[in-house]
């Protein structure tokens, strides 16, 4: 039998999903050429990580690492925070409605980042150059980078995981649809003197979300969606101050509040590719989306990404960079990505509404999530799994018409 020639993979971008997409093509047997510098400046988000998402971290054998410092998340409360006409009730999503003991993680950046960049460097099948491209020259039959370090790398496939402003797109000729929000992130973690009992809780305000979610021991990770310069405002005040605001935000639910020295501004944008792949080059994770941070979906879906890349990578191992390889990515890509870029930006955007109308569709949909347990089932199994809540509901139709 002919030998089947595995070609090398080429991954611009040394974040989170840089790493895990290099840690994934070589675990399937390609040859990896990673390109990017290690990780320069201290991250003080953390990353909710859904448990598909963990079990593909599990595979490349980095879960264990991180596990001990991360903190579970059992259950996850919307609460209508904002002061309008029309409001909706509390809606809690308890993990245990669809028989699983956790939704996922909730993982210190300063966690995630070096236990996968430590993998990576001790991976015999992948090659990390620690430069930044200087030029993409993308040809019919490979993908060529010059790096700024005068060396060149060739490869059947790049993989642009060169974040949200990625060159590997703008080389690939691949235009996005983009718009900037009037609304910025305050990121921030604090120590609170209540259990908070693994339970998140996003409360929906006029200027975007404020979301707690758990850390080990009595802390969390705050992700404060406010007008740029409120966020700018709550930065600049002191320990005590921004404490006992943040505190009055979220009603003392989780008793005294003292914020934690560190605190990071993000302006929010959306911003989705007219198509997931061309020109030898496959958009995974930021290149690929971007979106406000609500329901904890960017690197979920950015490791869903890796995931379907791969495989299709690995049914046209001679040349996963061929254009129906990158055709068959686009095609499986594009329904999840469009949905949840839609939903999150559709309910920020009736967040930032003063519109009845819009109001009373994010009162009526959180309303009906909250009273009906089966549509409140589909949501957090599709939340975790795209299909799995239809899967479930036609397994539940099966029974009865079996009856």
């Amino acid at each position: 039998m002919e030998h089947q020639k595995t070609a090398r993979i080429l991954i611009a971008g040394t974040g989170p999903a840089g790493l895990i997409a290099a840690l994934a093509f070589a675990g399937a047997g390609f040859p990896v050429a990673l390109v990017g510098p290690d990780a320069l400046a201290p991250d003080g988000r953390t990353t909710a990580l859904m448990n598909p998402a963990l079990k593909v971290l599990e595979r490349l054998d980095v879960l264990e690492d991180i596990k001990p410092r991360a903190a579970p998340l059992k259950m996850m409360r919307i609460v209508d925070a904002t002061n309008r006409l029309i409001r909706s009730s509390v809606v809690t999503f308890r993990a245990s409605e669809i028989d699983e003991d956790q939704f996922g993680l909730n993982l210190p950046n300063s966690v995630l980042g070096p236990a996968l960049a430590g993998k990576v460097a001790a991976h015999s099948g992948i090659e990390w150059r620690r430069s930044m491209v200087k030029a993409w020259h993308l040809g019919a039959d490979s993908a060529h980078a010059d790096l700024a370090d005068g060396s060149e790398v060739s490869a059947s496939l790049a993989v642009a995981a060169d974040g949200r402003q990625s060159p590997a797109r703008e080389a690939a000729g691949i235009s996005t649809a983009s718009r900037s929000y009037p609304q910025a992130a305050l990121v921030l973690n604090f120590h609170h003197s209540r259990d908070h009992a693994f339970i998140s809780t996003e409360f929906h305000t006029e200027t975007g979300p404020f979301t707690q979610v758990p850390l080990p021991g009595n802390r969390s990770s705050l992700v404060w969606v406010v007008k740029p310069e409120t966020a700018n405002e709550l930065a600049a005040l002191d320990d005590a101050t921004l404490s006992l605001r943040v505190e009055n935000q979220m009603q003392s639910m989780l008793g005294r509040v003292s914020v934690e020295p560190g605190r990071q501004i993000y302006p929010l944008s959306t911003a989705t590719p007219l198509r997931f792949a061309r020109e030898r080059v496959a958009l995974v994770g930021e290149a690929a989306h971007v979106f406000p941070p609500i329901g904890a979906q960017g690197l979920n879906l950015g490791i869903r990404d890796i995931d379907d890349l791969v495989g299709i990578a690995a049914e046209n191992r001679e040349d996963p960079g061929a254009t129906k390889a990158l055709a068959a990515y686009d095609f499986k890509r594009r329904p999840d990505i469009l949905a949840r870029s839609t939903a999150v930006n559709l309910l920020n955007m009736s967040l930032l509404s003063d519109m009845l109308p819009a109001q009373m569709a994010r009162g009526a949909g959180l309303g009906v999530l909250g009273g009906f347990a089966p549509l409140r089932a589909f949501f957090m199994r599709e939340g975790l799994r795209p299909g799995s809540g239809f899967a479930a509901l036609g397994g539940g139709l099966g029974k009865q018409v079996r009856r």
